[in-house]
């Protein structure tokens, strides 16, 4: 005992001659004062990170320090502060920081989780190749559209039974990052796409709880004990092994002179750079890469559809609006187009409204400073951790009359057009904006319309008892189940019946030719862009 004591003791003033040196070689913001290795653990609590976090910002204000365990992290609140901090000062604040959970398994690599030149290597590569497969493009819109079809005939098969919808939207999200990364869809019945499906799941929901949040203070102790952070290890690398599967199966069939997909491209890229000790174009970023793609391709898409449906169970009347755009816009006769959306006002801020309500990744992905930076009048060490709340942005009273509440207005101007608003940024700002932004954008227009142009939603609840509230609220929100029924449209007596879903699309083959980034040359999106 003596001894524990001791070690625990010393480890206490190793922390504390840490903290002071960081703060004797920066100016951090104030914050609550953290105890030596516990940090500020007794200002957060069972609450969670967000409740805590904005408790915390009602004493210190919009920009706070506050210590996750031994190490300081700068929280940034409020519209004008997150987007001075990530557009006015993009190249500072474009680090990325750590996620103590997925570190065994992403160590940064990928283009997400990555710092520095690698950072800007295969982000450059990812969005031209993307591109070339479709991203921002009518293929892919395409593509979304035969999805949303096959998406319908699985919808109809349950003959208006009442269904848990988290397999559908999987599957359905799921299915357009595998055709551009993979070259090709899945089958819903597939057994083992199934099987990954389930695994994905169950990240995002371990990610999601209390466990996870404790395993961020204390990684480096708690990672030698059990926990979720090996269960989410676990299911990592089965993802990774299953990429991993289908990059051999690549490399067999390779033709360098016709892509089909995203792998074939890069280990094209790879073959060219092999003679290069320092090349970035090498196996873990790839699958790691890949990861990260279909990661962030999949789960967040899916989970706005599956909480955005939900909701309009909630508003009956809001509903019945969207369909009666539906009916007056697109009608019963073709499949919905992204064209639509621009005569489609109150669907496209009903949709807005469902990503700033559901504020589904509350605190962003974690960013750091690359150099030391000067930000309202403190000195923020090169490599601090920050965090920006994009919740404070979307609960911003400033921006949105009532933000506690559900209402397409806050997207809608006197004239009942559409409007943007500075304060949504469901994927996030600046230099580390969601890489796939315009691929989800599209997803969620044409999977929404597509579903209420074919069938009326029912449930087992009346809209009154139906609660919104997450079962889990952290790094990501978890929204609680519930069962829906889909019964099939019928308008002037007509059963809405569009294309039949195909089978398997044909994979995109595009020329070796090389391509030119079709924005800024550094590969980004210029980080102004959020809705």
């Amino acid at each position: 005992m003596f001894t524990v004591l001791l070690l625990a003791v010393l480890m206490g003033l190793f922390l504390l001659m840490g903290w002071r040196h960081t703060n004797a070689h920066g100016h951090l913001p104030p914050g609550p004062r953290p105890l030596p290795f516990l940090g500020n653990l007794l200002q957060i609590g069972r609450q969670g990170f967000i409740k805590s976090f904005l408790k915390i910002r009602e004493q210190y204000g919009d920009v706070f320090t506050v210590y996750l365990g031994p190490r300081p992290v700068v929280m940034l609140c409020g519209t004008e502060t997150i987007r001075e901090a990530l557009v006015d000062q993009a190249d500072a604040f474009s680090g990325r920081g750590k996620i103590s959970v997925v570190e065994p398994v992403t160590k940064e690599y990928g283009m997400i989780f990555a710092n520095g030149e690698r950072w800007k290597i295969l982000r450059r590569f990812s969005l031209i190749t993307l591109r070339n497969f479709g991203m921002g493009k009518q293929s892919v819109e395409e593509r979304i559209q035969e999805e949303a079809q096959c998406l319908m005939e699985e919808l109809r098969n349950t003959k208006g039974t009442l269904q848990d919808p988290t397999f559908f939207f999987h599957f359905s999200t799921a299915n357009i990052i595998c055709s551009i990364v993979f070259g090709k869809r899945f089958s819903y019945q597939d057994p083992e796409f199934l099987q990954l499906m389930n695994v994905f799941l169950e990240i995002f929901n371990l990610l999601s709880s209390f466990p996870s949040q404790v395993f961020e203070l204390y990684s480096h102790i708690l990672k030698y004990f059990p926990g979720t952070h090996r269960q989410i290890y676990k299911n990592l690398q089965a993802i990774v092994d299953f990429i991993r599967r289908h990059v051999e199966k690549h490399r067999e069939t390779l033709d360098c002179t016709a892509p089909r997909d995203f792998i074939d491209a890069y280990l094209i890229r790879m073959e060219k750079e092999k003679s290069d000790p320092s090349t970035e174009f090498h196996q873990q970023n790839l699958l790691i890469g890949v990861l990260s793609l279909f990661f962030a391709g999949t789960e967040t898409t899916s989970t706005t559809l599956r909480y955005g449906f939900l909701i309009l169970l909630k508003y009956p009347h809001i509903t019945e609006r969207v369909y009666k755009e539906i009916d007056q816009v697109i009608g019963s006769h073709r499949a919905p187009a992204l064209s639509d959306r621009v005569n489609m006002p109150y669907t496209d801020a009903v949709i807005h409204e469902i990503q700033r309500f559901v504020d589904l990744i509350p605190l962003s992905l974690p960013h750091s400073v690359t150099k030391d930076t000067h930000f309202r009048g403190y000195l923020i060490p090169k490599g601090t951790e920050v965090y920006p709340i994009l919740s404070s942005a979307h609960n911003d009273p400033h921006s949105f009359e009532k933000p506690e509440t559900f209402n397409p207005d806050h997207f809608l101007d006197a004239n009942g057009k559409f409007k943007k608003c500075d304060a949504f940024m469901p994927f996030s700002i600046g230099k580390r904006i969601c890489l796939g932004e315009s691929i989800a954008r599209t997803e969620l227009f044409l999977f929404f319309t597509t579903i209420l142009q074919n069938f009326t939603l029912d449930t087992n609840k009346a809209p009154e008892d139906i609660d919104l509230t997450p079962t889990e609220n952290s790094v990501t929100k978890v929204p609680p189940s519930y069962k829906i029924s889909f019964l099939p449209r019928q308008t002037d007596g007509v059963a809405h019946q569009l294309t039949a879903c195909l089978p398997v699309s044909p994979p995109w083959r595009l020329s070796n030719r090389p391509q030119q980034p079709t924005q800024r040359d550094d590969g980004e999106d210029g980080g102004s862009k959020t809705s």
